[in-house]
């Protein structure tokens, strides 16, 4: 293939990923809320199923991967770290080498209290140049790279202009199922995801950051979901919440907003047994906010669990200047409980 064909590739790649993020006031944010004539639907009498669903699921149109760490250094300065794949189908029939419609949207980043450093990279399905396999697992854009042989031990690694990382991963706690048995209810009117987390990595590595070397440990939670129309075509983004409390538990949480809020929420308790709850029973509540920016303290509740905690960014500028853009960092927890995780926010104006 010459240079000029591999460029007209990469544009037309590069022109359905910015379809998919476009206008989201007819089709929920970055088009998630459009209809999936052709493609799958999530089935609620068939759960996820492992090893296999680790994997790429082709026939469902929007899919991601998704790692993020709270670490520390040896002095105990806090970093945030983020890994994630995406692949998108443009078609719901099958195809092979340039033919075929899957499109790979890799975004990384490493967070510090004063800088945010991110990096994007973009791949066209069917060539080799990205893809996630199940058994053993791996997920790869260009060199980015988390595998394992098997899924609780693995190996991750990105880079961008200014940083890069090599981490290690090691499972302490049981895979968890949201919603039921792995069915994520995303609103009112019933759109849905598979959804489920490995919220009980231990990671340790290092950062390459301008500033030098950075030996790191700390705890990482790894989310994969995958659907066809996951949103409502009026919800305009979400405010996600990833917590792990001092003693063990966890908290994923999240409010999708549009003319109707609705939000969602799994307690895990620290030996990994999840509790799913709907309805009002989970609250987020943004504390401080200018205009359309996104709010980076919040007021988290979850009555039944006793949870009333607030959550602070780590650094308020964490913003995701890639396609789509939004807010990804990492943040402290204090309160009834005391902790840290991350918060991802879009449908947001950059700050």
């Amino acid at each position: 293939m010459t240079q000029g064909q591999i460029l007209l590739h990469a544009g037309k790649c590069l022109a359905a990923v910015l379809t998919l993020a476009g206008p989201a006031s007819a089709q929920g944010f970055a088009g998630l809320g459009t209809e999936a004539e052709g493609f799958a639907l999530p089935d609620p009498a068939v759960p996820p199923a492992f090893p296999a669903d680790h994997g790429a699921h082709p026939a469902f149109r929007i899919e991601w991967w998704y790692l993020t760490a709270n670490l520390e250094g040896p002095d105990g300065r806090p970093y945030g770290l983020q890994w994630t794949l995406f692949r998108s189908a443009l078609a719901p029939e099958a195809g092979s080498g340039w033919s075929a419609p899957q499109v790979w949207l890799g975004h990384a980043a490493v967070t510090t209290p004063e800088a945010q450093h991110v990096a994007q990279r973009l791949a066209r399905g069917g060539i080799g140049q990205a893809g996630v396999q199940a058994d053993p697992f791996e997920a790869w854009i260009d060199d980015w790279q988390m595998a394992g042989d098997s899924f609780d031990a693995l190996t991750l690694s990105a880079s961008g202009e200014a940083f890069s990382y090599a981490m290690t991963l090691e499972a302490e706690g049981p895979l968890v199922l949201h919603g039921q048995e792995g069915l994520s209810v995303k609103s009112p009117s019933g759109q849905s995801s598979y959804y489920y987390s490995q919220p009980f990595f231990e990671i340790e590595g290092t950062l390459e950051l301008p500033e030098g070397t950075v030996p790191v440990t700390g705890e990482a939670w790894f989310d994969h979901e995958w659907s066809s129309q996951p949103l409502a075509e009026d919800q305009q983004g979400w405010d996600w919440f990833s917590l792990s409390f001092e003693g063990g538990a966890r908290l994923m949480g999240f409010r999708l907003r549009g003319a109707e809020d609705y939000t969602s929420a799994t307690w895990i308790a620290a030996d990994g047994t999840p509790t799913a709850y709907a309805g009002e029973s989970f609250a987020a509540e943004p504390l401080a906010q200018e205009g359309a920016e996104p709010p980076v303290r919040w007021r988290v509740t979850l009555p039944e669990q006793g949870v009333d905690v607030t959550v602070e960014a780590l650094n308020p500028g964490a913003w995701m200047a890639v396609t789509p853009p939004y807010w990804e960092g990492p943040v402290t927890v204090s309160g009834s409980m005391a902790g840290r995780g991350y918060l991802e926010m879009t449908g947001y104006e950059a700050p």
